[in-house]
């Protein structure tokens, strides 16, 4: 397969390059050159041995609610964001089967805003609180250098809002849709060389597509700069998100799903399941010129986060000492600091930098009851301190020859230390504290030649680590108090073959092509008491493909199509449980079995068309079956939707009113659109809404 792909690729290059006269000719829109920023090097698109993605502002903001980022990254190949229709549980979102396994949160991907990350050091996100309606742009870098980002970094997901000079600009924007959901949002932007400065605030509310789902999300984004302080270039930025009692409507079981998906469990209800959030950031960074060829980027960020969670554990399961109730209250301070220096010269760039984060953090859990009222906070069932801390030495260089040929090379030295006090000592619970760390090194390398001007092959290696997220630590499989030290953390070898052709100045296309091997993958081997306990497995495997065009084929008509395959699979057997209580595996799965919630297949196509009058637009997306379980006992069905919208602009020169209309699911099919993985009473199914629709409106001042 990568020799096919390489030959087509290079017999194909003389006829992009004799194509583009003709194009010209023919009043084709040029696409612009992209530049990349996720590798940690600015470099073009073409220059970079790595499969990276960007969303500009225009498609972030086109008719969307720009509440979810399922929104706008369904186009990139490799790239799965479920949308639970949960905000108590935030989006599921893989790249190549990496942080598939999570049944909250984002695991196994790293997340970033303006720099600062979104990821704690132990390797678990989450995307509340991205500022879509201020985006400029959306990096996904996937593939081998996601290396460079050190622990969970099977994928980067990287936003960055807008920031400079210019005169001031301000908005309002506000839709209203289906589920009585709506969000209503002002920002503004502006500055005098060499400052500016941008703010976006905004609320989103809906009820839900099912009962007991409402939530509602107020996020607010500031940044500042100085571009050209005595001391170099200064930003200061604060993000913070508040959600306050998102409800939770859980999973469907194969039968309730198939009866009427648009039902909630009744242990949602009975328990009042539930969960609120508030998170705060505040960071810094500074790029200052030491010299000509110098660079030194230091950035620097704190941060608060607490979540109080009910769940729906029964009253009698909680009976056992061990249970650490059903009630989830953390509160968390962490903070970090990266500092690179970089040189540059005609052939060569290298950097070295270091990165170091820390986590502190309160948990408590509580009884979910109090007599025979349930859905209430009642006894204190676990107390502790947990601290978790990472250092990662790291260097990258990048050698030119010519105009040909590019070879990047890296290393990043990892390690995360993770320690819990128990200040819950009670009677048969003895003390639950215990320390664990997690070190490895992680090279990467990768060789990228330029046939002509418009080609781009490339090969890269690298070679990535997860360590078990808190949570994952948190019990042991057997049931026996304390951390599970016996875990250890996954290690994966990536090679990944890739080609971009520009074929007209109107026609980008990229493909690749990759094998993953994994030591050590994390499994849920034991359910009891609402809690999993996590094991190894030997070795897990992915290989796949994925392929996009992005074609103009006027300054009216544009059309961008992805597809992807991946075959996820586990390379090695092991034994777990079947349903809860279990604490001994004794169900085997067996080698070959597919990676639950890894979709073998998916599509995207969207045609576009800029008319006098309004703008339309159209969109197809399909998926194949996920499954739901490592045992693949039973699967979402795959499916395929279109999503129609319409847009009139009225004024000009940047000003002016946009009003907007949108369907999603055009055709009314019903579906899963996620699955909760190894869910321990096979409440598996989270559905997809019906038809829905959207009406928006963006006024520029």
């Amino acid at each position: 397969m990568r020799r096919s792909l390489a030959s087509a690729s290079l017999v194909a290059l003389g006829s992009a390059a004799s194509a583009q006269q003709a194009a010209q000719t023919a009043g084709e829109t040029t696409l612009a050159p992209v530049v990349v920023t996720a590798t940690r090097i600015e470099r073009l698109l073409f220059d970079v041995p790595a499969s990276v993605n960007v969303i500009d502002r225009d498609t972030i903001r086109d008719a969307q609610l720009r509440v979810n980022l399922s929104e706008s990254l369904g186009r990139v190949p490799g790239l799965v964001v479920l949308n639970r229709e949960n905000y108590a549980q935030d989006l599921q979102i893989s790249i190549r089967g990496f942080g598939s396994r999570s049944t909250f949160g984002v695991r196994g991907v790293r997340l970033y805003v303006d720099g600062v990350p979104a990821s704690f050091p132990d390797g678990q996100g989450q995307v509340s609180h991205f500022p879509l309606n201020a985006a400029e742009r959306i990096e996904v870098l996937r593939g081998p250098f996601s290396a460079l980002y050190g622990n969970s970094s099977g994928g980067v997901i990287a936003l960055t809002t807008e920031l400079k000079p210019q005169p001031l600009r301000s908005e309002v924007s506000g839709a209203f849709g289906a589920n009585t959901t709506w969000r209503i949002g002002a920002n503004a932007m502006g500055g005098v060389d060499p400052y500016a400065f941008a703010i976006d605030a905004a609320r989103f509310r809906t009820e839900g597509t099912r009962p007991h789902s409402e939530a509602q999300r107020d996020t607010l984004n500031l940044r500042w700069a100085s571009l050209d302080s005595p001391l170099g270039r200064l930003r200061f930025a604060l993000n913070s998100v508040s959600m306050p009692d998102a409800q939770d409507p859980l999973g469907l079981t194969r039968a309730q799903f198939d009866s009427d998906p648009d039902q909630t469990a009744a242990v949602a209800l009975q328990f009042d399941t539930r969960k609120s959030t508030r998170q705060t950031t505040a960071a810094v960074d500074l790029e200052s010129r030491l010299s000509e060829r110098t660079t030194l980027k230091t950035a620097a960020w704190i941060g608060t986060r607490a979540v109080k969670q009910f769940q729906a554990i029964p009253v009698t399961t909680q009976a056992n000492p061990r249970s650490p109730g059903g009630i989830i209250d953390f509160n968390r301070n962490f903070g970090g600091t990266d500092i690179r220096a970089s040189w540059d010269s005609a052939d060569a760039t290298a950097a070295i930098g270091v990165n170091l984060e820390r986590m502190d953090e309160k948990r408590r859990g509580y009884e979910n009851f109090v007599g025979t009222q349930l859905g209430v906070q009642g006894q204190l069932r676990r107390d502790e301190i947990n601290r978790v801390e990472s250092v990662d030495p790291y260097a990258q260089v990048e050698f030119r020859w010519g105009d040909a040929w590019r070879a990047n090379a890296g290393v990043r030295a990892s390690k995360v230390s993770v320690d819990s006090t128990d200040r819950y000592i009670v009677g048969v619970n003895g003390d639950d504290s215990g320390s664990k760390s997690f070190s490895a090194v992680n090279p990467i390398l990768g060789v990228v030649f330029r046939p002509s001007p418009v080609a781009s092959l490339y090969m890269s290696y690298g070679r990535g680590f997860e360590t078990p997220t808190l949570n994952e630590l948190a019990y042991r499989p057997d049931g026996t108090a304390g951390l599970n030290t016996a875990l250890k953390a996954a290690s994966s070898d990536n090679v990944e073959l890739g080609a971009k052709l520009q074929w007209t100045p109107a026609l980008l296309v990229t493909a690749a092509v990759f094998t993953i091997n994994t030591r050590d993958d994390l499994v849920v081997l034991s359910n009891s008491g609402g809690r999993s306990g996590f094991g190894n497995v030997g070795k897990t495997k992915r290989d796949g493909g994925e392929l996009a065009f992005d074609w103009r084929f006027s300054p009216r008509v544009s059309a961008y199509a992805s597809a992807a395959y991946i075959n996820a699979r586990f390379d090695s057997a092991f034994l777990t449980c079947a349903a809860a209580p279990c604490l001994t595996p004794s169900v085997p799965v067996a080698a070959g079995n597919k990676l639950p919630a890894v979709p073998a297949r998916a599509g995207f196509v969207e045609i576009k068309y800029r008319g006098d009058w309004a703008d339309f637009g159209a969109q197809a997306r399909t998926q194949s079956a996920l499954y739901v379980d490592d045992r693949n006992t039973d699967r979402a069905a795959g499916y395929a939707v279109i999503n129609l919208r319409a847009a009139r602009t009225f004024g000009a020169a940047g000003r002016g009113t946009r009003v907007f209309v949108r369907i999603d699911n055009a055709l009314d099919r019903r579906y899963a659109g996620s699955v909760i993985v190894n869910e321990a009473n096979s409440r598996f199914f989270e559905p997809a809404p019906g038809r829905t629709w959207l009406l928006g409106l963006d006024v520029v001042l």
